[in-house]
């Protein structure tokens, strides 16, 4: 099996007819000021020893040479070993609520950026368990479904904020049925959907969904961002300068408070836990450390391939021509030389 390591740098061989075209246009060039200068039959007697075949081949061997040199910089690869490797570990949905509540800062640097910073460090944990995430707000969307590719996962849950849902509300039990959906059924693995929010939901049916996932045997855990009491919603303008509060129609400053009876409730029913966040403790890493109690199941295999670097099958033929066309004067030939006397 042939590949190239960095395929990207093939987009270069196309300087090489570039190279080529301005040779050219250089030898006519040449051509043509010599024509000025003297007349075609003198060119011996001015420059007898000077071989213009031998220039335009030169020229050939660099081109050659740097076309080598490029192929060798794309690392040339030959496979010499195929493996299979089986998947094994759980299958794990965070469910985050991106809705304006979340914005709240009763939790440094406020509830939703210190649940994207559990979340992140939850990935950077994880070895073969594979994470999705869900977001929610007035509706539910899959923000990138389950993977093993935690670069990408963390890349993607960086760009999350609350204007990633234009429409406003908290829609759980939306968040929990696309959840319960979008796991791999083929998969024997064990499943768990992890909600994050401060409760307050706005469409109801929550009993229903999470009996559908218990029904599917997977666990829900819940963890409640916020306080009981409430908190502000702060307001923020283009320059990230605090303006005020978010009011209502009255003009009073609404306080989102953490509904912790409905998430207790549904982490009870899910056959979960529920945990309260805090700005010293990170409770996702403590619903991670339970899970890994589970039992890991196999859910794929993907084959790895070693490859061995052929680069230097190219590099020093290139240098070698390097070399080759240093050494390479263009005087002409003494058999040329003969020739021309004779002629002469």
């Amino acid at each position: 099996m042939f590949r190239f390591a960095h395929p990207e740098y093939l987009h270069m061989l196309y300087l090489l007819p570039v190279m080529i075209v301005f040779f050219f246009f250089y030898l006519k060039k040449k051509k043509s000021l010599l024509r000025k200068f003297a007349d075609e039959r003198l060119h011996n007697v001015l420059f007898g020893v000077k071989s213009f075949y031998k220039e335009s081949i030169k020229f050939g061997i660099i081109v050659l040479a740097v076309a080598m040199l490029i192929l060798s910089l794309a690392r040339p690869q030959i496979g010499n070993r195929v493996e299979e490797v089986k998947q094994i570990g759980i299958d794990v949905f965070i469910l985050l609520d991106v809705s304006a509540s979340m914005k709240a800062e009763d939790l440094k640097p406020s509830r939703l950026e210190k649940a994207k910073n559990e979340i992140a460090t939850l990935i950077r944990k994880l070895q073969g368990d594979r994470i999705g995430l869900i977001i929610f707000a007035g509706d539910a969307y899959v923000q990138f479904p389950l993977t093993t590719d935690y670069s990408a996962a963390n890349l993607f849950l960086s760009t999350v904020d609350v204007n990633s849902i234009p429409q406003q509300g908290t829609a759980i039990a939306s968040a929990i049925n696309l959840a319960a959906k979008s796991f791999d059924t083929k998969a024997a693995t064990k499943k768990v959907m992890v909600i994050i929010t401060d409760g307050e939901d706005h469409e109801g049916d929550i009993d229903s969904a999470v009996k559908d996932a218990a029904d599917k045997e997977i666990l829900v855990y819940s963890i409640g961002m916020g306080s009981p009491s409430g908190a502000p919603i702060p307001i923020y303008d283009g320059n990230g300068q605090q303006t005020g509060f978010k009011k209502d129609a009255d003009g009073s400053t609404v306080l989102t408070k953490l509904d912790e009876t409905t998430l207790q409730q549904l982490a009870s029913k899910g056959g979960g836990k529920y945990y309260l966040s805090s700005s010293y403790q990170n409770e996702l890493d403590l619903i991670y450390k339970d899970l890994s109690s589970l039992e890991k199941s196999e859910y794929g295999s993907k084959r790895i391939t070693d490859y061995d670097d052929k680069y230097f099958y190219f590099l020093i033929p290139a240098l070698l021509l390097l070399a080759f066309e240093l050494a390479l004067n263009e005087r002409k030939s003494k058999l040329l030389m003969q020739i021309l006397k004779r002629n002469v």
